[in-house]
């Protein structure tokens, strides 16, 4: 948080930027409350970024640190890449949210206890020992600016009137905080009240809930002014953002928008066969709403099930998805070999998580790479394509459906839980501008053919025709059995195999061709290149940043397109004499440039169910730009 501006008066202090964390029970409303607070940043015209972090434990026993569920939204005055590092300002609802989460807030940083909570029994919960109580620590006010305050309680007192029930009146705690910060943060309510308003009122009976929510939400503001418990309060001044329309998306919403925009531009419909996985099950949730504009959900019973049915929609002329996680993702990986001998489209989004087996289901890792790339019987090549936010999954879902066309081929969507759950603003696009998706089926043999050949191929993409079942003259056989080129009959011939194998992997290697280059941030001429892909976008570019600051020369890329790699990849990784890739797995992306390029990388390697924190990367790189590390 930055000093005080001397254009203000004392009362209101001008920062930079704010991260703050709402923390509580699972069942304390903390990703409505995070969320509200970020929708109203985003009116207010500041830059932010959101990170949910979810209980792993279904219905994890209340007060217990398994079940603390938190919100952190980082918002500035200027772009900024990440949720932010450390925590300027908490709010803890329970002991077990406190416990959890103080070690992350900042010294000098505000911290605000729900007071109530912290009883005998709930000081037990949270697995403190029996004479312990945090609140009696004197080092917590002399290294916050740390304010226990009765929310409970002054929540109860100012719905005492309201003729609902004690259940009701404390499920609105967390609107009552709410408040609380918008005041001490200058937020305005008139969003979250409109929220409200909508949310409840429009349903039958609840009127009155969305009532209680506004008139909490209206106290823990009045407090906050009449209350003085803060000397000063803080305002972030809206962000200088490109010109245009802009609202606030999660990774999962803008992949959900994608698939819309390109069922329109290809002029097709879409099927999304999914399984209940987190983190994917969002995007189910999302396209399950918009079959008026040519998507159709299925729930199926399993992942195997998903994606075969998908196939079948690809089979019958419409685009077929599937979408999962690691787990889902190792279970379809039969079938994805069926579609690649099938040679059809099909997009499979993967929202990649903390692994092996189920893991961490909530927190997010980058590991699933040599699983899209390998994680298959025989040689069975696939597009692969990682976005590296939240926003950049509109972009990336229209495209991939476009390679998946193209190339008449698996394209693997490689998401994760911190960009599927984050947000950001996304300037909405200029629809127009999207290029059409243009699909041919034919409808007779080629000319000279008596009849069709399902597998002629295009002599420039080596993609074979899309013919949709039922058409006259069109006839051809179909399943996982090696085809004859051209002729599609089975065939047993090794030579025949060892042709279509490489006509497989091949037409995957064309789709470089109308892939964009690696674009390469060098302002300086560097000698060290910092290369990423996925998630890790934010924090290498803010590491990048300060290190620049502070003298270094870095040159700096993101890799959106892992196979096949971008035509320039190699070019460039010549052109320097260091390369650093950062990754949240073990080292799977130097692994394939190292065995594609021969080039030596250097691997910063973290796997905390987090994306990295910009300070510990700026320290990671730092020591190998001074000769450290390896």
């Amino acid at each position: 948080m930055s000093t005080q501006s001397p254009s203000r008066p004392p009362d209101l202090i001008d920062l930079d930027s704010v991260a703050i964390r709402f923390c509580g029970d699972s069942g304390d409303g903390m990703q409505l409350t995070g969320g509200q607070f970020t929708t109203t940043s985003a009116l207010f015209g500041n830059d932010f970024a959101t990170f949910p972090d979810f209980p792993a434990e279904i219905r994890a026993p209340r007060g217990t640190t398994f079940g603390v569920s938190g919100f952190q939204v980082h918002f500035a005055d200027h772009h900024i890449h990440t949720p932010g590092d450390a925590v300027n300002a908490m709010v803890a609802m329970n002991p077990a949210a406190f416990k959890v989460n103080i070690r992350d807030v900042e010294p000098g940083g505000v911290v605000i206890v729900n007071e109530d909570e912290f009883t005998k029994v709930g000081l037990k919960k949270a697995g403190y020992a029996p004479d312990e109580n945090p609140l009696d620590d004197e080092s917590l006010s002399t290294r916050y600016q740390f304010r226990p305050i009765p929310i409970s309680r002054l929540t109860r007192e100012s719905l005492a009137d309201s003729e609902m029930g004690a259940k009701d009146i404390d499920r609105c705690r967390n609107m009552y905080a709410l408040g609380l910060v918008y005041w001490l943060f200058d937020r305005p309510l008139d969003a979250t009240i409109e929220y409200l308003e909508g949310y409840f009122g429009a349903k039958k009976n609840l009127p009155k809930v969305a009532e209680i929510n506004i008139a909490a939400l209206k106290a823990g503001y009045y407090f906050g002014e009449t209350a003085e418990i803060f000397p000063v309060q803080y305002r972030v001044s809206p962000a200088p953002l490109e010109k245009g329309t802009y609202r606030k998306i999660s990774g999962a919403e803008a992949t959900v928008l994608g698939f819309a925009a390109a069922a329109q531009k290809a002029s097709k419909d879409i099927l999304y066969a999914g399984y209940p996985i987190t983190p994917a099950s969002e995007l189910l949730h999302g396209l399950s709403g918009l079959k008026h504009l040519g998507i159709r959900t299925f729930q199926a019973e399993d992942e195997i099930a998903a994606v075969c049915a998908a196939i079948g929609a690809s089979f019958a002329g419409q685009i077929g998805v599937t979408g999962t996680s690691g787990p889902g993702l190792a279970l379809k990986g039969e079938a994805l070999g069926l579609a690649v001998m099938l040679e059809l489209p099909l997009v499979v989004v993967d929202v990649q998580r903390a692994g092996p087996a189920t893991g961490m289901p909530t927190k997010t890792e980058q590991a699933d790479l040599l699983q899209a790339m390998y994680g298959r019987s025989g040689e069975t090549p696939c597009v692969i394509i990682a976005p590296s936010g939240p926003s950049d999954c509109f972009e990336l879902v229209v495209e991939a459906v476009r390679l998946a066309v193209r190339c008449m081929c698996p394209v693997l969507f490689l998401s994760d839980g911190s960009i599927a759950n984050g947000a950001e603003p996304w300037r909405i696009p200029d629809l127009d501008a999207i290029d059409p998706i243009v699909i041919e089926h034919p409808t007779e043999p080629a000319d000279g053919d008596e009849q069709y050949r399902p597998y002629r191929r295009d002599p420039e993409t080596l993609s074979r025709q899309w013919a949709i079942p039922g058409t006259p003259g069109l006839e051809h056989r179909v399943g996982g059995l090696e085809k004859e080129d051209v002729t599609g009959n089975v065939s047993y011939d090794s030579e025949n195999h060892d042709l279509m194998i490489r006509q497989r992997a091949e037409k995957i290697q064309r789709a470089a061709e109308i892939i964009a280059p690696l674009e390469i941030d060098d302002p300086d001429g560097a000698d060290v290149l910092v290369l990423g892909w996925g998630s890790t976008r934010g924090a290498i570019m803010g590491s990048v940043l300060a290190l620049r600051e502070e003298g270094h020369s870095i040159a700096v890329a993101h890799l959106r397109h892992l196979n096949p790699f971008p035509r320039n990849l190699e070019a460039a990784l010549e052109h320097y004499e260091t390369v650093i890739v950062p990754e949240n797995n073990t080292g799977q992306l130097k692994m394939l440039l190292q065995g594609r390029f021969l080039k030596p990388i250097i691997g910063i390697n973290e796997m905390k169910g987090r994306a990295f924190h910009v300070h510990e990367l700026r320290e990671y790189i730092r020591e190998h730009l001074d000769g450290g590390g390896s």
